[in-house]
């Protein structure tokens, strides 16, 4: 499933968050959105899952435009992974990620056992299979991710949006939760804080800065030292990693007494 975004933007209190974006997101690609805090990557997600409505602009899946698509219909066809998980009930683990399988019940339709077998499958592939029972609350943050993540997975759509989807995750289960995405039979589009995790994984990468796409192209195109600076304001290396081939990160902190032409002769 593909996405095509049309001139989109949208403001607050006559502010302009995100200005005139336009892109195309073919299908199954996984790209990345990558931009400073306050940049307008969440808004421009919340824009195409819905919650929020542009001031200008279209958003299609494949010919569709979203906004004539009824609320059931678009979540089986897009799952989302937000930040704010701000849950006010509990349930348990294993019902929090039935909750995905609801885009494909009919009204009051009840769970069947082919439900649960996609709920558990998806528990254990992000390593959480021992906390079914578990009280969702009760979980660390990190723990709640994963479940979050195993509800995305158990709805079962072609198109996947998550935003910041290794927050909270120690490094082993950054990586571990990326490979199970990466290996998803779907199109995927997710923002990134961590360079490096969006460099290795990424088809493409896509640049916001101040509400508007700056740069756009594969990881090694766009993780140039003049972009993070550009974005980051901060000095950066960029050399081939030995293991994985593909362009790593290095950053300089401004305290470091390295002089800039010395960091431009090692690029």
């Amino acid at each position: 499933m593909k996405l095509t975004i049309q001139n989109l933007t949208y403001s607050i209190n006559d502010t302009v968050i995100v200005s005139d974006v336009g892109l195309n997101i073919k299908k199954g690609e996984f790209v990345g959105l990558i931009g400073p805090n306050g940049c307008g990557k969440s808004t421009l997600l919340k824009n195409i899952y819905r919650v929020l409505s542009p001031d200008a602009g279209s958003i299609y899946l494949d010919e569709t435009d979203i906004r004539t698509m009824k609320s059931k219909e678009l979540a089986r066809k897009m799952s989302v992974m937000i930040q704010e998980n701000n849950v006010e009930f509990d349930m348990n683990v294993l019902d929090m990620v039935l909750l995905g399988r609801y885009a494909h019940k009919k009204m009051l339709g009840n769970m069947t056992p082919e439900d649960y077998e996609i709920a558990r499958k998806a528990l254990e592939e992000v390593g959480m299979a021992e906390y079914e029972e578990r009280s969702f609350l009760s979980l660390s943050g990190g723990e709640k991710q994963r479940i979050l993540i195993a509800r995305v997975l158990a709805q079962q759509t072609d198109f996947i949006i998550l935003d910041e989807p290794t927050n909270h995750l120690d490094i082993q289960y950054q990586f571990q939760i990326m490979d199970i995405l990466k290996s998803q039979d779907a199109t995927v589009f997710s923002s990134v804080h961590d360079l490096n995790i969006a460099g290795y994984y990424c088809d493409r990468i896509i640049v916001m800065k101040k509400g508007r796409i700056i740069h756009c192209g594969a990881p090694e195109e766009v993780l140039t030292s003049q972009i993070i600076d550009e974005l980051y304001h901060i000095r950066s290396e960029i050399r081939e990693n030995k293991y994985t081939g593909r362009k790593q990160v290095y950053y300089i902190p401004n305290s470091a007494n390295i002089s800039t032409c010395a960091v431009t002769e090692n690029l």
